[in-house]
């Protein structure tokens, strides 16, 4: 799923090509993609786009003001066209009127100069584009969570601490932190040096500063590099799995840091990545579902797989 660098990517690319230009034609060829019917998607044909914006993961489009407001004292209201990528959702820069692909065609927004496409390369569609009238009408999509690159350490603290959970899912939660999911969580995780089973409300004030400094640093360096390459071409390749990366979807491989092969444990759709020997101090983490299976077989350090794997017992159950 893209997180905030790479939405901060499709926000520079979108305001060097599309901010300015008028949007004359909205092409939908997959229904499911559209979650609103008022207003219709031909009021925002015509109009201008004037700006864009980031709610979470969401990409805001904003549109010149609507004039059917317009009837006296009242201002004018903008249109917004509301995008939430999910997993697979990709925008792509093409050529003015370009053909939507087949299977994986959601929508065209033909503008003036170019065609902005929509795509989502998965059997579960789950991308969607609203379009709404009016800033109230657009703050329906805050989902509350504090804007981590803004935070100051006591507003991070208070929005970590305020609930029970793993930092792991603390970080990846919309409504205490905006932007992060899996991918950037597991590396600024792994740049702190913390374990990503460890509970919110067991941190010390020392390892809340870390993640904190982790967090700034990995969501700065990211959206800095991915930003100042989206100023020189569309972003085409976004994904979550970056050969720059740590340790996220770096499973087996070594970890840059200390060369200990990069672990992971599963639960549900979630996937946490993570070092050992730099995070965990050596242990194993298991999830639920290997733990009750493989019971006292779970090797519990990386030294016991080590022994496991080199000793010819099998394969590593992590594998």
């Amino acid at each position: 799923m893209p997180e905030l660098p790479d939405i901060e990517a499709y926000l520079e690319a979108l305001r060097r090509t599309a901010v300015g230009h008028a949007l004359e034609r909205i092409r939908i060829a997959s229904p499911i993609i559209l979650r609103s019917v008022d207003p219709p998607t031909s009021a925002a044909e015509g109009k201008r786009i004037v700006g864009v914006r980031r709610i979470g993961k969401r990409i805001v489009i904003e549109l010149e003001d609507d004039p059917s407001s317009q009837g006296g004292s009242p201002p004018s209201t903008p249109l917004f066209l509301v995008v939430h990528l999910m997993i697979a959702g990709r925008f792509h820069w093409r050529e003015r009127g370009a053909r939507v692909p087949a299977r994986v065609g959601h929508a065209a927004l033909d503008l003036d100069h170019g065609t902005l496409m929509l795509t989502e390369a998965n059997a579960t569609k789950r991308a969607s584009l609203h379009l709404v009238r009016g800033e109230a009408a657009l703050a329906q999509f805050a989902r509350g969570g504090v804007e981590p690159l803004e935070a100051d350490l006591a507003s991070f603290r208070a929005a970590l601490t305020r609930e029970s959970h793993t930092v792991k899912r603390a970080l990846t939660d919309p409504a205490l932190f905006s932007g992060i999911g899996n991918a950037y969580s597991d590396e600024i995780l792994h740049r702190a040096k913390l374990a990503p089973t460890k509970l919110t409300r067991s941190t010390s004030e020392e390892e809340i500063v870390r993640l904190y400094d982790a967090t700034l640093e990995v969501l700065t360096e990211w959206t800095d590099r991915l930003v100042a390459d989206a100023r020189r071409r569309f972003p085409e390749k976004v994904t979550a799995f970056r050969p720059e990366f740590a340790v996220h979807g770096k499973y087996g491989k070594p970890c840059p840091v200390c060369g200990s092969p990069v672990q992971r444990i599963v639960q549900a759709e979630n996937e946490a990545n993570y070092c050992a020997t730099c995070q965990t101090g050596g242990k194993l983490l298991a999830d639920r579902a290997l733990s009750r299976l493989l019971r006292e077989d779970w090797p519990r350090t990386l030294e016991e797989l080590e022994e496991r794997v080199g000793g010819g017992r099998g394969r590593s159950p992590l594998r």
